[in-house]
């Protein structure tokens, strides 16, 4: 019984109390719709992989983290009952993709770029796993921000962030050389969101996540109105289609 109150308990507040995770679940307006074969490369906690199971699509979720895929196979295989073979989570190193046999409509790789130090070898994976036509959505910081200019550089690879982000430029630098054309880019943060979301960041350090709860259901309407701020975003967000060959 307690499992069971808190699965629903972690469902109503799915993605989590993060305003930017929240404000992601918005770019599946760029999503393809029906069925197709999608590949979410760097999952989380999963809820970018279900919906895009939601929206009629086999997903396969593949993260690093052998303890997040194991919460999400008990969440979302288990709990909410969905097949494996429609929703399937793998323990899987982003360098070692090409040990998958299928072919993708669509990849979402959100906030997981950033992390990778040989981000052209993974780029180049999602071109081979990419069908002719097929969609990449990649969403990353932007370099450019003051929050992540002097952020931690992690040299070694183990978790935090080998580079600040992105520009539409660096991604442009990234994705055409593989024969990736870039169709879409949002900017996502407007200024009172950003600092309302580090605020939280903060509170919860001292708080604990549930005293963040409720302030994090007053901020969503920040999340709901933010608009396409590309001058001077907090993460930047491009759609770029397999079109030409290398």
């Amino acid at each position: 019984m307690k499992n069971k109150f808190v699965n629903i308990i972690r469902y109503l507040l799915m993605p989590g109390t993060n305003l930017f995770s929240r404000r992601r679940v918005t770019l599946k307006k760029y999503w393809l719709n029906g069925k197709r074969n999608v590949l979410d490369a760097g999952s989380g906690n999963g809820w970018f992989s279900y919906l895009a199971y939601k929206s009629g699509a086999i997903v396969t979720a593949v993260n690093i983290s052998e303890d997040q895929i194991t919460k999400a196979k008990e969440f979302y295989n288990k709990w909410l009952g969905i097949e494996e073979k429609k929703l399937n989570f793998i323990t899987l190193n982003l360098y070692n993709l090409m040990e998958i046999e299928d072919k993708f409509d669509e990849i979402i790789c959100y906030e997981t770029l950033e992390h990778i130090k040989d981000d052209k070898l993974v780029c180049k994976y999602f071109w081979d796993l990419l069908n002719k036509n097929g969609v990449l959505h990649i969403c990353c910081p932007y370099s450019e921000h003051e929050r992540w200019i002097n952020d931690r550089i992690d040299v070694d690879e183990t978790g935090y962030h080998v580079r600040p982000g992105y520009t539409l430029n660096s991604y442009k630098e990234l994705l055409e050389p593989i024969g990736f054309e870039i169709e879409e880019v949002e900017g996502m943060g407007n200024e009172l969101m950003v600092k309302y979301h580090l605020l939280l960041q903060k509170l919860q350090k001292i708080l604990g996540n549930i005293f963040i709860i409720p302030l994090s259901f007053l901020a969503f309407p920040l999340v709901w109105t933010d608009g396409n701020n590309l001058n001077y975003p907090y993460s930047i967000y491009i759609k770029a289609v397999k079109k030409n060959k290398i």
